[in-house]
């Protein structure tokens, strides 16, 4: 399933692969990669057990994607371990791994999505046009299932993140 005209970027209508995930829904699954001492990877399964929030970008190199996960790198710095977070982009993780050292970021783990797809396809996020990750952020209860859940209508505006915050902190 495709939704054309689902979001656009830089005022041009775009095309999102798969169905929209909503609140109160299942996450879907998904793998992604990391860089730590070698590939590896985080699933959905891997996130049960505790409030999870995946926050979504284009690419990292870019200028609201970096304010984004500074952002919410800075809003989730005081929940520490009592929540998974996770930035997911298309960015090769080695240059992911270079971005969070560079800038900081030691509150949220990255996970690409290079590899298959998974997150993008499964969360309604693949622009089809650009082979690139919509913007949005999703926050799961510790069960896996979708209580929040943004896609930014315009790819080069910044996400909600009071919401978004909002929405995981009621989890705690």
């Amino acid at each position: 399933m495709s939704r054309s005209g689902a979001v656009t970027f830089k005022g041009t209508p775009m095309t999102l692969a798969g169905n929209e995930v909503k609140p109160g829904q299942p996450a879907p699954d998904f793998t992604i990669h990391y860089f730590q001492d070698g590939l590896k990877t985080i699933t959905k399964a891997d996130l049960k057990g505790k409030p999870s929030f995946i926050s979504v970008v284009p690419s990292l190199d870019t200028g609201v994607c970096k304010i984004q996960t500074k952002k919410f790198n800075e809003e989730l710095a005081s929940l520490k371990d009592k929540v998974n977070a996770v930035t997911v982009s298309l960015d090769l993780p080695f240059a992911m791994n270079r971005f969070c050292g560079a800038e900081g970021i030691t509150n949220m783990r990255v996970g690409s999505d290079y590899q298959n797809r998974s997150f993008g396809q499964n969360y309604g996020m693949l622009i089809e046009e650009l082979k690139l990750l919509a913007r949005g952020a999703f926050v799961l209860d510790k069960d896996g299932k979708v209580v929040y859940a943004e896609t930014v209508k315009e790819v080069t505006n910044e996400p909600n993140y009071d919401a978004a915050v909002k929405a995981l902190k009621g989890l705690l």
